[in-house]
């Protein structure tokens, strides 16, 4: 014991764990916490600099109920940098790749880098707020490199210069072949907007739905005492109609690319409605032919740069689907091809159980097929749509054929027909028209 008189006072008369005491000419406590969840060992923490003996025994009262109510917080001056840095590490296992990347990415590029050096337990409703602001007016983290590649081929284009794929990927920083795709679009008229500064609301949006986890996890460690993500304000993401084609340009894209070699993997596209990571992670034994079957149970996504295995996006994505007869047709045709590959390979063959797959067998890519999309788009002169718009034709093309809803739902392994219903109804306004006509239709004499 130091030099100082200690005094020390036993809470067995007030019936609180703990004890106070004196210390120098003021008063502090001690308090046994629960042990140590990895070694079980005994905790205790003290807290001193109060003036009378009575206001140690009111901090240590209010320590004993939240104690009691599990509600207690350990002073701590972790940073949001440091927590977020052991939350990703702690929730990889229990999350999909692509969450991951996505939750990486968000805590990486644009909380970190704004409040991470904040001491955790600082940050209340006010600072996730002001965060949001900040995103949306300047967090662009990445370069626009769009339109830096864009505005670069345009001044080529215009005094005559011969602009190579690899001279636009070394001045805008990116892969060869995404300045090879980028010259592709922009001679097919397919002109970048230029971005702001800021993020869209939706990503935004997206960065709050990560933070209210994280922080909710704080709560649970008992690292802050609430969460203050939870009574923020994060913007509003306006929905808007999906981008979708008619039925006649659907028709005339599946006419372009009928001797491509992967033409039974754009008919799927069209006549399913299914997911790209479906696509690419549908085995070959899971295709009854006979059937006229396909059993959807795994998937290949793209996580932090890198293809992985994955389950799909719930219990509802794993299903089986029935296939139109032309589709079977197409799948029976390149399903012998695809013998006609392996037996040409040999021994050299990398059988994956891929349905969709190079000649040699090797996985295709995900983002390759999004690459090939886009390039037999401006082939064909389409309206630009994304390689998950199609997804979106098929539904919107079902609703308004008439198909059941929850037929529709359980096609695309949507987790409700709410859901479906949902995310679509803005896309298919006639509906509305028409409930409007049937209903009145029962009880009212047409009009004059």
């Amino acid at each position: 014991m130091s030099g100082r008189s200690r005094k020390k006072r036993t809470s067995s008369t007030r019936g609180l764990r703990g004890t106070v005491y004196q210390r120098g000419g003021r008063w502090a406590y001690m308090v046994d916490l629960e042990p140590d969840p990895l070694t079980g060992k005994r905790r205790q923490r003290s807290k001193s600099g109060f003036d009378t003996e009575q206001a140690a025994w009111d901090a240590l009262a209010v320590v004993n109920a939240q104690l009691r109510s599990r509600t207690y917080v350990e002073p701590s001056r972790r940073t949001v940098e440091e927590f977020l840095t052991e939350w990703l590490v702690a929730i990889q296992a229990s999350v999909k790749p692509t969450t991951f990347a996505k939750y990486a990415t968000y805590a990486r590029a644009y909380v970190i880098p704004s409040i991470g050096a904040r001491p955790l337990q600082d940050v209340d409703t006010a600072v996730v707020n002001a965060l949001y602001r900040h995103l949306l007016v300047s967090g662009r983290a990445r370069p626009d490199t769009n339109s830096v590649m864009y505005q670069r081929w345009l001044s080529a284009s215009r005094s005559g210069e011969h602009l190579t794929s690899a001279a636009l990927a070394a001045h805008a920083g990116v892969t060869r072949s995404a300045a090879a795709n980028a010259i592709r679009r922009y001679r097919a008229g397919r002109i970048p907007s230029a971005e702001t500064g800021g993020l869209k609301p939706q990503a935004v949006a997206s960065v709050h739905v990560m933070l209210r986890r994280a922080l909710r996890d704080a709560v649970t460690w008992r690292y802050i005492a609430d969460n203050p993500a939870a009574s923020a304000s994060p913007p509003r993401a306006e929905k808007n109609p999906h981008n979708t084609w008619t039925p006649a340009q659907l028709a005339a894209f599946l006419q372009h690319v009928r001797n491509d070699r992967l033409y039974a993997m754009w008919l799927l596209f069209a006549t399913t409605g299914m997911r790209r990571s479906e696509v690419v992670g549908a085995q070959r034994s899971a295709l009854d032919l006979e059937a006229g079957t396909l059993r959807l149970v795994t998937t290949h996504v793209t996580a932090d740069g890198r293809m992985q295995r994955s389950t799909g996006k719930s219990q509802r994505s794993r299903r089986l689907i029935s296939l139109d007869a032309v589709t079977v047709a197409a799948l029976r045709k390149y399903a012998g091809a695809l013998d006609e590959e392996r037996a040409m390979w040999g021994s050299d063959y990398q059988d994956h159980g891929l349905l969709f797959c190079w000649p040699d067998g090797r996985p295709i890519y995900p983002d390759t097929v999004t690459e090939q999309f886009g390039r037999l788009l401006s082939e064909a002169g389409l309206p630009v749509i994304r390689l998950h718009d199609l997804r979106h034709t098929y539904a919107t093309m079902a609703l308004r054929a008439g198909v059941n809803p929850k037929i529709v739902s359980s096609r695309l392994g949507h987790a409700t027909v709410a859901f479906t219903l949902d995310v679509y109804t803005a896309d298919i306004p006639e509906l509305d028209r028409d409930a409007a006509e049937r209903i009145a239709g029962l009880f009212l004499p047409p009009p004059d």
